[in-house]
Protein backbone atom coordinates (compact mmCIF):
# COMPACT_ATOMS: atom_id res chain seq x y z
CA UNK A 1 0.00 0.00 0.00
CA UNK A 2 1.47 3.27 -1.32
CA UNK A 3 1.01 6.42 1.03
CA UNK A 4 -0.84 8.57 -0.53
CA UNK A 5 -2.70 12.03 0.41
CA UNK A 6 -6.10 9.65 0.32
CA UNK A 7 -4.75 7.19 2.98
CA UNK A 8 -2.05 8.69 4.72
CA UNK A 9 -0.12 6.00 7.41
CA UNK A 10 -0.23 7.78 10.67
CA UNK A 11 3.17 9.20 12.01
CA UNK A 12 3.33 7.23 15.04
CA UNK A 13 3.49 3.88 13.48
CA UNK A 14 6.96 2.51 13.13
CA UNK A 15 8.07 0.62 10.01
CA UNK A 16 8.23 -2.75 10.66
CA UNK A 17 11.08 -4.27 8.18
CA UNK A 18 13.09 -6.23 10.72
CA UNK A 19 15.84 -5.69 8.31
CA UNK A 20 16.12 -2.06 8.79
CA UNK A 21 18.89 -0.44 11.16
CA UNK A 22 17.79 1.87 13.70
CA UNK A 23 19.31 4.83 11.58
CA UNK A 24 16.96 3.66 8.48
CA UNK A 25 14.19 3.91 10.67
CA UNK A 26 14.97 7.09 12.02
CA UNK A 27 15.12 7.95 8.40
CA UNK A 28 11.70 6.19 7.30
CA UNK A 29 10.18 8.12 10.23
CA UNK A 30 11.24 11.32 9.60
CA UNK A 31 10.59 10.90 5.32
CA UNK A 32 7.17 10.30 6.48
CA UNK A 33 6.61 13.29 8.38
CA UNK A 34 8.49 15.91 5.95
CA UNK A 35 6.97 14.56 2.77
CA UNK A 36 2.81 15.04 4.05
CA UNK A 37 2.71 18.36 4.46
CA UNK A 38 2.95 18.18 0.77
CA UNK A 39 -0.28 16.59 0.05
CA UNK A 40 -4.07 16.93 1.79
CA UNK A 41 -3.89 15.04 5.53
CA UNK A 42 -6.85 13.29 6.42
CA UNK A 43 -6.86 13.43 9.73
CA UNK A 44 -5.02 17.16 10.16
CA UNK A 45 -7.49 18.91 7.69
CA UNK A 46 -10.89 16.89 8.95
CA UNK A 47 -13.20 19.18 9.85
CA UNK A 48 -11.03 22.66 9.48
CA UNK A 49 -11.29 25.52 8.03
CA UNK A 50 -10.33 25.69 4.03
CA UNK A 51 -8.49 28.78 3.48
CA UNK A 52 -6.82 31.98 5.28
CA UNK A 53 -8.17 35.48 5.36
CA UNK A 54 -5.10 37.74 3.95
CA UNK A 55 -4.51 41.28 4.88
CA UNK A 56 -4.42 43.50 1.70
CA UNK A 57 -1.22 45.41 2.96
CA UNK A 58 1.67 44.45 0.36
CA UNK A 59 4.06 44.26 3.44
CA UNK A 60 2.23 41.45 4.75
CA UNK A 61 3.67 38.30 6.18
CA UNK A 62 3.42 35.75 2.72
CA UNK A 63 2.42 32.38 3.68
CA UNK A 64 5.00 30.45 1.09
CA UNK A 65 5.22 27.55 0.02
CA UNK A 66 3.90 24.18 0.99
CA UNK A 67 0.45 23.27 2.67
CA UNK A 68 -0.69 24.71 5.53
CA UNK A 69 -3.08 23.10 8.11
CA UNK A 70 -5.79 25.26 10.03
CA UNK A 71 -7.76 24.48 13.14
CA UNK A 72 -11.36 23.43 13.59
CA UNK A 73 -14.61 26.14 13.56
CA UNK A 74 -15.46 24.49 17.02
CA UNK A 75 -12.53 26.65 18.60
CA UNK A 76 -15.00 29.83 17.49
CA UNK A 77 -17.87 28.18 19.44
CA UNK A 78 -16.43 27.31 22.26
CA UNK A 79 -14.66 31.04 22.78
CA UNK A 80 -18.22 32.29 22.07
CA UNK A 81 -19.48 30.43 24.45
CA UNK A 82 -16.69 31.41 26.79
CA UNK A 83 -16.42 35.39 26.45
CA UNK A 84 -19.99 35.08 26.68
CA UNK A 85 -20.75 33.98 30.04
CA UNK A 86 -18.30 36.83 31.16
CA UNK A 87 -20.29 39.82 29.41
CA UNK A 88 -23.25 37.95 31.46
CA UNK A 89 -21.10 37.76 34.58
CA UNK A 90 -20.16 41.73 34.07
CA UNK A 91 -23.74 42.47 33.55
CA UNK A 92 -25.17 40.58 36.50
CA UNK A 93 -22.33 41.85 39.09
CA UNK A 94 -23.09 45.26 37.26
CA UNK A 95 -26.72 45.54 37.75
CA UNK A 96 -26.84 43.97 41.24
CA UNK A 97 -24.47 46.69 42.41
CA UNK A 98 -26.19 49.29 40.42
CA UNK A 99 -29.71 48.46 41.59
CA UNK A 100 -28.92 46.97 44.83
CA UNK A 101 -26.21 48.68 46.63
CA UNK A 102 -26.58 52.23 44.53
CA UNK A 103 -23.40 52.29 43.37
CA UNK A 104 -23.60 54.47 40.06
CA UNK A 105 -20.06 54.35 39.83
CA UNK A 106 -19.92 50.91 38.80
CA UNK A 107 -21.76 51.58 35.37
CA UNK A 108 -18.42 53.17 33.90
CA UNK A 109 -15.89 50.02 34.94
CA UNK A 110 -18.95 47.41 33.62
CA UNK A 111 -19.48 49.69 30.57
CA UNK A 112 -15.78 49.46 29.08
CA UNK A 113 -15.57 45.62 30.15
CA UNK A 114 -18.81 45.20 27.78
CA UNK A 115 -17.66 46.99 25.33
CA UNK A 116 -14.05 45.47 24.76
CA UNK A 117 -16.09 42.24 25.18
CA UNK A 118 -18.46 42.88 22.31
CA UNK A 119 -15.33 43.82 20.61
CA UNK A 120 -13.59 40.04 21.34
CA UNK A 121 -17.03 38.34 20.35
CA UNK A 122 -16.84 40.03 16.94
CA UNK A 123 -13.05 39.34 15.86
CA UNK A 124 -12.81 35.78 17.03
CA UNK A 125 -14.46 34.22 14.06
CA UNK A 126 -11.97 35.85 11.76
CA UNK A 127 -9.13 35.69 14.27
CA UNK A 128 -9.75 31.93 14.19
CA UNK A 129 -9.54 31.86 10.92
CA UNK A 130 -6.26 33.41 10.77
CA UNK A 131 -4.41 30.98 12.95
CA UNK A 132 -2.19 27.98 11.38
CA UNK A 133 0.61 25.11 11.19
CA UNK A 134 3.01 24.09 8.28
CA UNK A 135 5.19 21.48 8.96
CA UNK A 136 8.54 21.52 6.98
CA UNK A 137 11.67 19.63 6.56
CA UNK A 138 13.74 21.23 9.39
CA UNK A 139 10.89 22.70 11.29
CA UNK A 140 6.98 23.55 12.43
CA UNK A 141 5.88 27.12 11.39
CA UNK A 142 3.07 28.42 13.09
CA UNK A 143 1.45 31.81 12.59
CA UNK A 144 -1.63 33.72 13.51
CA UNK A 145 -3.11 37.56 13.85
CA UNK A 146 -4.63 39.58 10.87
CA UNK A 147 -3.84 42.95 12.48
CA UNK A 148 -0.83 41.98 14.51
CA UNK A 149 0.52 39.05 12.44
CA UNK A 150 3.19 36.71 14.44
CA UNK A 151 4.79 34.00 12.15
CA UNK A 152 7.41 31.21 14.38
CA UNK A 153 9.06 29.08 13.14
CA UNK A 154 10.21 25.97 15.89
CA UNK A 155 12.88 24.03 14.86
CA UNK A 156 12.19 20.13 15.78
CA UNK A 157 15.24 19.52 17.20
CA UNK A 158 14.75 22.17 20.04
CA UNK A 159 11.61 20.64 21.03
CA UNK A 160 11.59 19.84 24.37
CA UNK A 161 7.83 18.88 25.47
CA UNK A 162 4.86 18.40 23.33
CA UNK A 163 1.93 18.64 25.62
CA UNK A 164 -1.86 18.37 24.65
CA UNK A 165 -4.19 19.94 27.59
CA UNK A 166 -8.18 21.30 26.59
CA UNK A 167 -10.74 22.44 29.67
CA UNK A 168 -14.32 21.26 29.85
CA UNK A 169 -15.86 22.81 27.15
CA UNK A 170 -13.19 21.53 24.74
CA UNK A 171 -13.97 18.24 25.70
CA UNK A 172 -17.71 18.68 25.16
CA UNK A 173 -16.22 20.01 21.43
CA UNK A 174 -13.76 17.83 20.70
CA UNK A 175 -11.19 20.32 20.72
CA UNK A 176 -7.83 20.41 22.06
CA UNK A 177 -4.63 22.44 22.37
CA UNK A 178 -1.08 21.51 21.41
CA UNK A 179 1.95 22.73 23.30
CA UNK A 180 5.39 23.29 22.01
CA UNK A 181 7.84 23.74 24.91
CA UNK A 182 11.33 24.51 23.71
CA UNK A 183 14.67 25.91 25.41
CA UNK A 184 14.18 29.10 24.55
CA UNK A 185 10.82 30.42 25.74
CA UNK A 186 10.13 33.31 23.25
CA UNK A 187 10.11 30.48 20.59
CA UNK A 188 7.21 28.09 22.46
CA UNK A 189 4.07 27.75 20.19
CA UNK A 190 0.44 26.80 21.14
CA UNK A 191 -1.97 25.81 18.61
CA UNK A 192 -5.56 26.01 19.70
CA UNK A 193 -8.99 24.65 18.32
CA UNK A 194 -6.99 21.26 17.37
CA UNK A 195 -9.49 18.33 16.73
CA UNK A 196 -8.93 15.90 19.30
CA UNK A 197 -7.51 13.36 16.35
CA UNK A 198 -5.53 15.71 14.84
CA UNK A 199 -3.49 16.72 18.03
CA UNK A 200 -2.77 13.21 19.13
CA UNK A 201 -1.36 12.69 14.94
CA UNK A 202 0.58 16.12 15.39
CA UNK A 203 2.22 14.77 18.95
CA UNK A 204 2.92 11.66 17.65
CA UNK A 205 4.71 13.49 14.26
CA UNK A 206 6.30 15.88 16.61
CA UNK A 207 7.22 13.50 19.09
CA UNK A 208 8.76 11.27 16.27
CA UNK A 209 11.04 13.35 14.20
CA UNK A 210 12.22 15.43 17.24
CA UNK A 211 13.75 12.18 18.35
CA UNK A 212 15.21 11.69 15.42
CA UNK A 213 16.99 15.17 15.10
CA UNK A 214 18.17 14.92 18.60
CA UNK A 215 19.42 12.23 18.29
CA UNK A 216 21.45 12.80 14.68
CA UNK A 217 19.77 10.33 12.73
Amino acid sequence: MTNSPENPIPASDSPTNPDLTPADAGVAVEAHVVQAPHGEDAVLDAGTYASFPEPRSENRLPLGDGTWHQISPKYVVVQLISNGAVLALIVVVALVMWLGMGMQWVLIPAGIGVVVTLVMLAVIPRQARSIGYQLRADDLVFRRGILWQRMVAVPYGRMQLVDITHGPLDRGFGIAQLKLVTAAAATGVTIPGLTQEAAERLRDTLIDVAETRRTGL
